[in-house]
């Protein structure tokens, strides 16, 4: 087909609501990118059309729009990969994130008494985003932006808990495994051990492992945007055993709480677009 009846025929498609009431051109492009993104960021057209069901014209035409952009970037070897500008957008949407947030961690503070804190995964790193402190004199803090290693944090344990474990080393050959406490897991088998119990239990705990006097209990938000745990921390003197049996309800409640905020404003959003 010559290039002018492929525009000729694409044309209307391009415009046509979605059946959303969206525009349809929009909801494929971004379908593009977060199939790129499940794929590690780098992909070939073909892999793209398999995994979208869409014609191989409509996505090179797709992709042509996103370089363009900035969004996307095509490899000396000819497969795409995403672009720079989408950093900027991450990185605004996950201060946003931590603004959403803060009310919910809040409501953790009153009721248990203890730093609640918001982290994603970022790269091989855990970031934190969002943090209310404790109104105690002896209380945990955590800079917001602050980059740690998952391996001995409550919550990075629980952001890398369904991740395949072949991935979970890779990473953990990538960051290596320092020690900074003597309770920290220093090595692959007993850090996916440590996954498979965070599974079985629905949250994580870091017990002394990133510093020593301080107890951490996380749990994943469910159905979040992008992969994010919330956790309360504090003295190892108060958040017992016991503390733990209550506060870990009360994190699944709120991690659901916010999830359903998070997605009632995806709604919004579109619906007043």
């Amino acid at each position: 087909m010559p290039p002018s009846a492929e525009r000729k025929n694409a044309a209307p498609a391009a415009q046509a609501p979605a059946a959303t009431g969206g525009v349809q051109s929009l909801e494929r492009a971004f379908d593009l990118l977060e199939r790129m993104a499940d794929a590690g960021g780098e992909v070939g057209l073909s892999e793209l059309s398999t995994a979208s069901g869409l014609p191989l014209p409509t996505i090179h035409r797709l992709m042509r729009t996103l370089v363009s952009c900035g969004y996307v970037r095509q490899q000396p070897n000819r497969r795409y990969a995403l672009g720079p500008r989408l950093i900027r957008l991450g990185e605004s949407a996950s201060r946003l994130l931590g603004t959403w947030a803060r009310p919910y961690l809040a409501r953790l503070v009153e009721e248990t008494g203890e730093t609640a804190n918001m982290a994603l995964l970022d790269g091989d790193e855990v970031v934190y985003v969002a943090q209310v402190p404790s109104r105690h004199s002896m209380r945990m803090f955590t800079e917001v932006g602050r980059r740690v290693l998952p391996h001995a944090t409550g919550v990075g344990k629980v952001l890398l808990a369904h991740t395949p474990d072949e991935q979970v080393r890779a990473l953990l050959a990538r960051t290596g495994m320092p020690a900074t406490t003597e309770k920290t897991i220093t090595t692959p088998e007993g850090f996916l051990a440590e996954l498979a119990h965070v599974r079985d239990a629905g949250y994580a705990t870091d017990d002394n492992e990133q510093e020593i006097g301080v107890r951490c209990i996380a749990v994943s938000v469910p159905d979040s945007p992008t992969a994010a745990a919330i956790s309360i921390s504090g003295p190892a003197g108060r958040v017992t055993d016991a503390a733990t049996d209550k506060f870990v309800p009360l994190l699944h409640e709120v991690a659901v709480d916010l999830s359903a905020a998070l997605a009632s404003s995806g709604a919004a959003n579109g619906a007043g677009s």
